[in-house]
């Protein structure tokens, strides 16, 4: 089942790769992996003594996506890079008022830590009470 759903994956990659080009919007992405190395078997018995198959490898991949679009004014995107159990990526959005939002993220065995920066400013007193 696992190598099923790689072989999807892979085979996705290579359209991933495109660039696509309409009129005023541009948008692209790029994808690799999900695994490297050599795949190892892994067999269990459940409850009921029924005996399950599956197969795992090192997490490995990395991947981005972004969308801008001038007639819409969308302009979002995100990277991503994992090896094991790093995780390091970030996201930006263009959000309705203008301000970009860039999240910049990594996550490991010490835990899931983000850095928000907005271009407006990192603005958190919660608005004005009256």
């Amino acid at each position: 089942m696992a190598f099923k759903f790689i072989a999807t994956v892979l085979g996705l990659s290579a359209l991933c790769a495109a660039r696509v080009e309409a009129g005023h919007a541009h948008s692209f992405q790029h994808f690799h992996g999900p695994v490297i190395g050599e795949g190892k078997e892994v067999t269990w018995e459940d409850k009921h003594g029924h005996h399950h198959h599956d197969y795992v490898a090192h997490p490995h991949y990395e991947f981005s996506y972004g969308v801008e679009d001038h007639h819409t004014g969308d302009y979002h995107g995100q990277k991503e890079h994992r090896d094991g159990n790093e995780v390091v990526g970030e996201y930006t959005v263009k959000e309705p008022g203008g301000n970009i939002r860039t999240v910049k993220y990594h996550a490991g065995k010490d835990g899931f830590f983000a850095h928000v920066h907005n271009s407006n400013g990192n603005n958190h007193d919660g608005g004005h009470h009256g």
